[in-house]
């Protein structure tokens, strides 16, 4: 990746990946940057005011983006569009085609079913006498409610959850590189599960949301067959894998900040605010994209139509024009107006889901291990997926 104004930015890069904090305060000392990579022209965005800018403005800034390079596979999938990668009037009728199972309702309603999968997940570890938090718990959890919300049985969680990972670990390939076998097999696995599912769901409709959306498409809403699958695909990968995600960093930094998981043990009511400072620090998605639709000027710099505009949330997250000393985790932190669920059209549905399972795990695996801690192996970690869905592999924790 092209070097501009000082500024280096390589998600292929493994210890960029690591660790990008450092590289993002050159992205504040000026307009945003633009860099070269091939015949791509890249644009970084990352001081808080021109992320919630270009967020909040679909009417400059397209989620819609150029067709996938011949190099990428789809599948089943070909000419399919989703809710993240639409514009109005069309991405206002797909977010209403899910809005009623992400009310504030439906998400009290989901609670008594996400407290018995944490408390069911950590009598097996209570049982073994160990924990290994992302396998044991958070990898787990997630997947198990946005399973039940799409009506899949829970014999399958596991072989979804390698589908999940297996295609976010698709987005490290460089630009131009071919996808690799896994992720071919777990398109084409996804495609051919659901395509029978839709089928099945449309002869002996259920309460769950693939059910909801098939009846959609089938009395002429805006899903095509492909439609249907990329968004049923969204919803399980996005459902489970960004609440993964938050578990794993959030109890990474608490763990490396002793005094404040000290202080929320102490004080369990600190609990929401801790957990707003979690999507603040290291939220669990590090940047999107949007499309500029004409010439467009933002910061100081003129941004050409087209150009990939990398819209760096943890950048803006971490901003000192915005929050006062960024890289310190405080849970005590208040005001906390970060954007880790974006901003805009396009703020996260499946942001209130996403608070209730955070605060049901804290919850329960606090009062469950009232001494848990890292083990000191867990203060070195790697990070698995893409640059884009920020998550560790594994986490072990002491809980006596």
């Amino acid at each position: 990746m092209a070097e501009a104004s000082q500024v280096y930015f390589n998600p292929w890069d493994p210890e960029f990946r690591a660790n990008p904090y450092p590289h993002y305060a050159a992205l504040y000392n000026g307009a945003p940057s633009k860099l070269t990579f091939g015949p791509v022209t890249l644009a970084l965005v990352g001081r808080y005011g021109d992320v919630t800018a270009v967020l909040r403005d679909h009417e400059h800034f397209s989620s819609v983006g150029p067709p996938p390079p011949p190099t990428a596979y789809q599948g089943r999938f070909v000419g399919a569009s989703n809710m993240l990668g639409s514009d109005p009037p069309r991405h206002s009728r797909l977010r209403r085609l899910v809005s009623r199972d992400f009310t504030p309702r439906r998400i009290r309603e989901l609670e008594p079913h996400i407290r018995q999968i944490a408390s069911d997940l950590l009598d097996q570890v209570e049982a073994k006498g160990e924990f290994e938090l992302m396998a044991d718990f958070a990898n787990v959890l997630p997947v198990k409610v946005i399973a039940h919300m799409l009506g899949v049985p829970p014999e399958l969680n596991a072989t979804f959850k390698k589908w999940s990972d297996t295609l976010i670990e698709g987005g490290n390939n460089t630009p131009g590189q071919p996808p690799r076998p896994q992720v071919i097999a777990a398109v084409d696995a996804i495609g051919d599960y659901f395509t029978t599912e839709i089928e099945r769901r449309r002869k002996n409709p259920g309460s769950d949301l693939v059910s909801a959306l098939v009846a959609a498409h089938d009395e002429g809403e805006v899903l095509s067959s492909a439609d249907l699958l990329s968004f049923v695909t969204l919803l399980l990968v996005a459902g489970n894998e960004t609440t993964t995600n938050l578990i794993g960093n959030g109890m990474l930094a608490l763990g490396r900040n002793p005094e404040q998981f000290e202080m929320l043990k102490r004080t369990p009511e600190l609990l929401p605010r801790a957990i707003e400072e979690m999507l603040r620090y290291e939220g669990p998605v590090q940047s999107t994209a949007r499309f500029p639709k004409a010439p467009v000027e933002l910061g100081g710099t003129t941004i050409p139509a087209g150009a990939i505009t990398l819209v760096i949330i943890a950048a803006a997250n971490r901003d000192p024009a915005q929050f006062k000393d960024p890289d310190r985790f405080d849970i005590t932190r208040d005001p906390n107006e970060h954007v880790a669920f974006g901003e805009g059209i396009h703020f996260c549905i499946g942001a209130p889901l996403a608070r209730m399972e955070a605060t049901v795990a804290f919850e329960a695996m606090l009062a469950r291990f009232p001494r848990l801690n890292l083990k000191d192996q867990a203060m070195k970690t790697t990070y698995k997926g893409s640059y884009f869905l920020r998550g560790i592999e594994s986490l072990p924790m002491a809980i006596n």
